[in-house]
């Protein structure tokens, strides 16, 4: 399936997240990404797809989403490594310079991001969305000192304007033990026995 948009709906009720999703992909074939709760007691659906496809399913979701949406987000001709990014797959890294963008709602940093990776020549490292960072998202990139910055400015832009900014770092020469643990899953998961 194509994934040349992405979409993000996120309520602030899991019954009527669950309506909207049916409602959703009666409407239009996606791809689900996610459909999950998220903190602090949001639920998020993320779904990419065809733009027109995208668009239908987006409409379905927000008309039975209704009062309950608190966020949502349509990126269409969404930068190439951002869907695979959701879906956990990590650049090897080697850089120069790293930098780090976390914003206060994960549509802004789904923004945020799309725009970075447009904006600049960087890779996109990693994406994380997960339910532990409380309602917020952040993303790493990769490159030259320069890119790199330009990256963020470029995302410092789009969370200044919607006011979602949280912390954004630039670390350059970055040291392997560093290197290392970036990016690695979440501590005290504990595996099933």
């Amino acid at each position: 399936m194509s994934s040349d948009a992405l979409a993000l709906v996120e309520l602030d009720s899991v019954a009527r997240g669950y309506r909207a999703l049916d409602a959703m992909v009666k409407r239009s074939p996606v791809d689900l990404l996610e459909a999950n709760l998220v903190e602090p007691g949001k639920f998020l659906i993320l779904f990419a797809g065809g733009v027109a496809e995208v668009e239908e399913a987006l409409d379905a979701a927000l008309a039975v989403g209704d009062d309950a949406v608190v966020d949502k987000l349509l990126l269409p001709y969404v930068h190439a490594a951002i869907v695979p990014g959701l879906r956990g797959e990590q650049v090897q890294v080697y850089p120069d310079t790293i930098g780090v963008v976390e914003g206060r709602t994960i549509a802004s940093v789904l923004w945020a991001c799309d725009r970075a990776l447009k904006d600049a020549d960087v890779k996109l490292t990693g994406l994380r969305i997960t339910p532990a960072l409380g309602g917020r998202a952040y993303f790493v990139v990769q490159g030259l000192q320069s890119d790199v910055e330009a990256s963020l400015d470029a995302a410092r832009a789009k969370l200044d304007a919607s006011g979602t900014l949280h912390r954004i770092e630039c670390i350059p020469r970055p040291h392997l033990e560093f290197l290392a643990v970036l990016l690695r899953p979440a501590p005290f998961h504990l595996a099933p026995e």
